[in-house]
């Protein structure tokens, strides 16, 4: 049986892996900080190649990373060959047991080489689809526990199995066929995954949609529900938070 950790990883999108819209310093802070209030010594890194070198250091990987730059600076992000061996470390670690937390724009990063995109979404179970994946304005929105049985969802929603939360809604994410889907979100009629889980890789991953900006990270049960995600990847006792 895995022992239960205490050590995360949280990679901040940052370099190559930035955009202009997703305050990711600011997001990873706030992420770092939720851990924190639940027992997790958090590290915040930038997602530069090297930031790769040591996640069997780790006893989990959070990715808070945004989809890659048009035209990367090979001398400030890394050239191509460094990221052949960061994607080559992060497969390896992850079908061999890795614990990773993918959150919001993370769907849509590593995928500026065809190589990487395939390690990234098979661990992931999922990604976003450029010109088929949106979100509505930004607002609050409904969202819904479709599997209450897991431990991360197990009483975090009232009676009616909903919650809401001010945030982007992601719609039209691809998701695959072995993912466990636990909350979800309506849009255009569709019923959109928002959370799940994934182990067919071989190791373990929680993807979550939500946390566009710090605000979000804020709001009471989406803090929960990302503190849940961690302590179940870390083999910990989640029923007290």
């Amino acid at each position: 049986m895995r022992a239960p950790g205490r050590r995360a990883l949280v990679l901040a999108g940052r370099g190559r892996y930035e955009d202009p819209w997703h305050d990711t310093a600011a997001t990873s802070h706030e992420v770092a900080t939720a851990l924190g209030e639940v027992g997790v010594d958090a590290e915040v890194r930038g997602t530069f190649a090297a930031a790769f070198n040591d996640l069997d250091a780790f006893d989990l990987l959070v990715v808070n990373a945004c989809s890659a730059r048009p035209a990367p600076d090979a001398e400030i992000d890394g050239d191509d060959g460094a990221w052949d061996g960061a994607f080559a470390a992060l497969g390896a670690w992850a079908s061999s047991g890795g614990r990773l937390l993918a959150l919001h724009q993370a769907a849509n990063a590593f995928q500026d080489r065809p190589a990487w995109a395939d390690v990234w979404h098979g661990t992931l179970g999922g990604s976003w689809v450029p010109g088929r994946s949106m979100h509505p304005e930004r607002g609050p929105g409904r969202f819904d526990v479709v599997d209450a049985g897991h431990p991360v969802t197990r009483g975090l929603a009232g009676p009616d199995a909903r919650f809401t939360a001010d945030d982007e809604r992601y719609s039209y994410l691809v998701v695959a066929p072995a993912a466990r889907v636990l909350v979800t979100q309506r849009h255009e009629d569709v019923e959109h995954p928002v959370v799940w889980t994934h182990d067919a890789h071989g190791g373990l991953t929680v993807y979550d949609a939500l946390g566009h900006d710090a605000r979000a990270y804020r709001e009471p049960v989406r803090r929960r529900l990302l503190q849940r995600e961690a302590l179940w990847l870390l083999g910990r006792d989640v029923s007290g938070s």
